[in-house]
């Protein structure tokens, strides 16, 4: 147990390290894009991205999670696996291109054309490292997978930032694109050492298959649900509209994504580790999900509070329609995280139905409030999509939990602190804001807000709500766990 524990705690940190040098990276690159490029070409390539980033969960075919999820693997299903994978990938890089004319007539953008057929080799590449990937998720390496994936985003982002200066506009975000994905592969290979064989076995992974099967079904649903609305508001609304509705939730997802992924990729290795041990998954299920919450919830209220200052310092005036989307967008990504640990457990115990069934309803669920504020433009679906969010949130839960390890009166005190203290904390940072830092610059609104959000939040939790033993024994494993 005390193992597998440090090996989780390493890990988490490594994965927590990366995932912060990723947000910064990934913030240095929107905000220089942002100063050189103008709402319309981000919306331009997110046009075909919204479709092509569907077809790219196909091409990984959900069988990453099956090779983690799965006790035992054999070097000849690994290497059935990862050809499979490229017939995939490359059957996708066809259907992409031919996917060209039809988005051009689509959204009548003839610019459409050669950009998304350059799009087509990260399929490919994308293919080519999903059983690489999950190698370094069941060895727990996330330190390794770290290193990779900072070092593929660094070459994907300097060279993103390389044609845009040299004038080549929203090439740039197609190119930032490409040699990320260039980048993550080639480093995979080289951290894992390995070489997928010749041999290969179909009826062996069949198991596997259906699980990959299953999970990628499931990713499909997941991500036509929750991105569709971008579709609908390019297709409606224009490329302009797009780019500050993408802008915004793009945004405000970088943190709390790589912040939910530092944890929820390890919680994942973890508790597949511990799907026959149900005491011992419930416990560390509640732990991880408790310093989730206790991150998520006080940034995501930062966000929302201090919305039109954060785009002021890093995009300009010109985006601050963006930064009111932005501010209706934070309800959502602020239930995403908090709902999306459930799937790992649910994934984590062999339950990948129940995920399917539970996804499919929150599909439905968004897509027809994103429809019902269509007319009303941007601001009408990031508000109808915070409110669908909100309304299910308890639900989800509820069905989630159902006859689990895990019940819904387990979750509620990590919640129910979490929302407290970030009420406490956001409303007295607000109100510094409005009488203290009144003409002040906005950098100077921005830090002052967090640092005194920061310390009360630190008050609440740690004293009010006596969680200084928890974080003294977590720190303490940390200790332990890098001597």
């Amino acid at each position: 147990m005390d193992d597998l524990r440090h090996r989780t705690i390493r890990s988490g940190m490594a994965k927590l390290l990366g995932q912060g040098v990723s947000v910064l990276m990934r913030l240095a690159f929107m905000v220089v894009l942002a100063r050189l490029l103008d709402p319309s070409e981000f919306g331009l390539v997110a046009m075909a991205t919204a479709i092509t980033g569907m077809m790219a969960m196909f091409a990984s075919a959900g069988l990453s999670t099956a090779a983690v999820q799965a006790r035992t693997i054999s070097v000849v299903q690994m290497s059935t696996l990862f050809w499979v994978n490229m017939l995939i990938g490359t059957l996708f890089a066809a259907l992409c291109c031919l996917l060209a004319p039809v988005l051009v007539a689509f959204y009548d953008e003839p610019r459409l054309f050669w950009l998304t057929i350059l799009l087509a080799p990260g399929f490919i590449l994308g293919a080519a490292s999903v059983q690489h990937l999950a190698i370094l998720q069941r060895e727990m390496r996330y330190g390794a997978l770290a290193i990779v994936e900072f070092s593929g985003q660094l070459l994907g982002l300097a060279c993103g930032v390389a044609i845009a200066l040299a004038g080549y506009r929203y090439w740039a975000l197609v190119g930032a694109t490409f040699f990320t994905q260039l980048g993550t592969t080639t480093g995979m290979w080289v951290a894992t050492r390995w070489l997928p064989s010749r041999r290969f076995s179909f009826a062996e992974v069949v198991p596997m298959l259906r699980v990959g099967g299953t999970v990628t079904f499931n990713t499909i649903v997941a991500y036509i649900g929750f991105n569709l609305e971008k579709v609908l508001v390019g297709r409606f609304w224009g490329a302009e509209a797009l780019g500050n509705y993408g802008r915004a939730y793009q945004l405000i997802s970088v943190p709390i994504d790589n912040l939910s992924n530092a944890v929820g990729g390890v919680a994942f290795s973890a508790l597949a580790r511990l799907q026959d041990e149900p005491a011992r998954l419930r416990a560390y299920f509640l732990k991880g999900y408790a310093l989730l919450a206790s991150m998520s919830v006080p940034l995501t209220l930062f966000l929302c509070l201090f919305a039109e200052p954060i785009f002021l310092v890093l995009f300009g005036p010109r985006w601050m329609e963006a930064a009111i989307i932005f501010r209706l967008l934070t309800p959502t990504v602020l239930v995403f995280s908090l709902i999306n640990p459930f799937g790992w457990l649910l994934l984590a115990i062999g339950r990948q139905d129940r995920n399917l069934r539970i996804t499919f309803v929150v599909a439905i669920v968004v897509v027809v409030a994103c429809s019902i504020g269509l007319p009303f433009g941007p601001r009408g679906v990031a508000t109808a999509y915070s409110i669908a969010m909100v309304v299910w949130f308890v639900p989800h839960i509820v069905w989630s939990t159902h006859g689990g390890p895990i019940s819904p009166r387990d979750i509620l005190p990590a919640i129910s602190r979490s929302f407290l203290a970030g009420l406490i904390a956001g409303g007295a940072a607000c109100l510094f804001d409005r009488t203290e830092g009144v003409g002040f610059p906005p950098l100077a609104q921005v830090l002052l807000g967090a640092s005194v959000m920061l310390l009360i939040y630190a008050v609440m939790i740690l004293g009010v709500f006596g969680q200084a033993r928890f974080y003294a024994d977590l720190f303490r494993g940390m200790r332990r766990a890098t001597t």
